[in-house]
């Protein structure tokens, strides 16, 4: 059950169908985890905390503006104490800590593309933070404890975007402006190099980076779900498409 990085881009996504909607529905269809742990751009703590409930999560509506049948949607999935508990036993194996919350529910970095990709909610979820002030080393190596899920049949997804400034959206342009194009670009050369180092000190070699990550949050999800993944296996592209002329759907299997 290799990990995946996928992006949530706008909270549309679960009532839309384009190119990026239909590939997540067949994606999710080729799927039949045990279980899914997701950490997600929308939940911000200083310590990596993890979802520990057995009963239905809320849909949380955290963002405005957008139509009415948007705030409609639920996404009834339930979470698993038990797995929660392994993900915290996993993380303190190696020293990283982390702790529980028992009442948030499921932002819309996680149930936009889960609502996609598993519509039933029938798979057990645990949503787990992010810290966008750790280093991008600090963010694999989270991903790097938790490889033994995939072993589990345990999907992990880091869910977030390479690509992510709203300043510099292009409402309704379909083309992709060239200096995205170039960031993620030089994102595949170095996985496919395993540049690991080079990755992790992206800020300063890759090309347009502070355009194209102002704030890190949403591209911490990538390093995590990159550290998920085996050494030995090569990433895969497995989606790659552009929104509003600069917003990545850019998708990796690690």
């Amino acid at each position: 059950m290799s990990p995946l990085f996928l992006a949530h881009g706008s909270p549309m996504l679960a009532v839309e169908d384009n190119d990026y909607t239909a590939f997540l529905r067949d994606a999710g269809a080729k799927l039949q985890p045990a279980a899914i742990v997701i950490f997600t751009a929308h939940w911000e703590t200083d310590v990596t905390t993890i979802s520990s409930k057995d009963d239905i999560y809320d849909t949380i509506y955290d963002f405005h503006g957008f139509p009415d049948e948007l705030y409609q949607v639920k996404y009834n999935a339930q979470g698993s104490t038990q797995i929660a508990e392994l993900v915290r036993q996993l993380l303190e194996t190696e020293g990283i800590p982390s702790g529980f919350d028992t009442e948030r529910g499921l932002d819309h970095g996680s149930w936009t593309i889960l609502s996609k990709m598993f519509p039933e909610a029938d798979i057990p979820v645990v949503q787990v933070s992010v810290n966008p002030y750790l280093p991008a080393e600090e963010q694999y190596r989270i991903g790097k404890a938790l490889r033994e899920l995939a072993g589990r049949n345990i999907l992990l997804i880091g869910s977030g975007v390479t690509v992510h400034n709203l300043r510099a959206l292009r409402w309704g342009q379909k083309e992709a402006e060239p200096w995205a194009v170039q960031f993620d670009d030089w994102l595949i050369a170095k996985l496919e190099q395993h540049a690991l180092e080079d990755l992790f000190h992206y800020e300063s070699l890759a090309p347009n980076a502070k355009a194209a990550v102002p704030r890190a949050e949403h591209f911490v999800p990538f390093y995590i779900a990159l550290g998920a993944g085996q050494p030995d296996t090569a990433p895969t592209i497995i989606h790659r498409s552009y929104e509003m002329g600069t917003l990545s759907y850019l998708s990796f299997q690690f």
